[in-house]
């Protein structure tokens, strides 16, 4: 597959992904007294996100990293706002969203896109091959700890635990020695577990994971009912509008569990569908990567590509019962504009190196 055919793949399968996040949008949304307003809304946010993939995908990446340090210090910042008392609004204790002049932007979503930038800047200029136990690995552990310890403060869980995958999905291709990155990941997952325990609200998501059949009307209600909206939907569905989950069975059917909707509506031959096109997305996207010489273009890439499917599939696992219930939207599908955004300018990331403007012989040409 050459660099045109995979940027004409993300285009393609993107916007398909898109289409199929407003029609069940609008499908889930019918019983809400702002139904008709929450579908114009995403309609609204498809239009800024499409402006920020064009700025994105022409953006020149290898002078973007000048300023990689700057981008790293900007997005730190703007996850500490959400701290601060005054700025950041609290639903159902978190503290995730800014409000601004009635925009409320959820600020873990651009963090991905700094994150990215940032952190592929790091790779490139502070990690070499065979670096000791300091430069190596307490160095990249710090910068990593930094951002994931503002999102556990927030909290936001799900989130955290999709920077720390990507991030250390990047340091073992780049080279981090097993020897040092097993005992942190155990180390990590262990204190992860203690913060979980020490939230009452999430234990109690744990421990309804762990006996749903007991805990289907309290903790596990929303898991539940998940499992029997993809039960009731058979292989073709029962009918676009015609789901029951809808009428407020599945609490916030139309953000991380629009999945289970879809399932229910148009069957598990739809769903299907899905899988497949965000398998295209990430076939497209690895593609696309593998073909930079560019250290740092090359972490750019292969980090975009890592953020939407590693959400992909801790999304599809909450839904379907593999992993505990955890806040986790499903790109391109789930009504919220951060992260519409978010992944509109993660594909116009890799569109921007699928057209070869990088390579050898382009630089030289220039």
């Amino acid at each position: 597959m050459s660099n045109s055919r995979s940027r004409i793949a993300l285009l393609f399968f993107s916007f398909v992904l898109t289409f199929y996040g407003l029609l069940m949008l609008r499908s889930s949304t019918q019983p809400l007294p702002r139904g008709s307003t929450l579908f114009i809304k995403q309609c609204m946010w498809c239009g800024i996100a499409f402006c920020f993939f064009l700025f994105f995908a022409y953006i020149h990446l290898q002078k973007l990293q000048r300023f990689g340090l700057w981008i790293g210090m900007g997005t730190i910042g703007l996850l500490m706002l959400v701290l601060l008392p005054g700025v950041s609004r609290s639903i159902k204790g978190s503290h995730r969203w800014i409000e601004c002049g009635g925009l409320r932007l959820q600020a873990s979503e651009p963090a991905k896109v700094g994150f990215i930038l940032f952190f592929a800047y790091f790779l490139s200029h502070h990690m070499e091959e065979n670096q000791g136990f300091w430069k190596g690995f307490v160095r990249p552990m710090l910068v990593v700890g930094i951002f994931c310890g503002l999102l556990i403060v927030e909290p936001d869980f799900g989130t955290t635990a999709l920077f720390g995958l990507v991030a250390v999905l990047l340091l073992f291709i780049r080279g981090l020695r097993l020897a040092f990155l097993l005992p942190a990941t155990v180390v990590s997952s262990l204190l992860f577990s203690i913060a979980v325990y020490c939230n009452p609200v999430r234990l109690r998501r744990i421990l309804a994971f762990l006996d749903l059949e007991n805990n289907r009307t309290a903790g596990g209600y929303q898991l539940w009912q998940s499992l029997l909206a993809f039960s009731s939907g058979g292989w073709f569905g029962c009918g676009l509008g015609q789901g029951r989950q809808q009428f407020f069975f599945l609490p916030e059917a139309h953000t991380d569990f629009i999945g289970a909707v879809l399932a229910e509506e148009l069957g598990i031959v739809h769903a299907v569908i899905l899988l497949c096109c965000f398998g295209a997305i990430a076939y497209a996207g690895l593609r696309i990567v593998r073909q930079q010489t560019d250290c740092f273009l090359f972490y750019v890439g292969l980090g975009a590509v890592c953020f939407i499917t590693i959400q992909v599939f801790l999304n599809l696992g909450v839904i379907t019962g593999l992993l505990p219930t955890k806040g986790i939207a499903l790109p391109f599908l789930s009504y919220g504009g951060s992260n519409l955004v978010a992944n509109a300018c993660l594909i116009g990331l890799l569109v921007n190196l699928s057209r070869d403007l990088y390579s050898p012989f382009r630089m030289l040409q220039k």
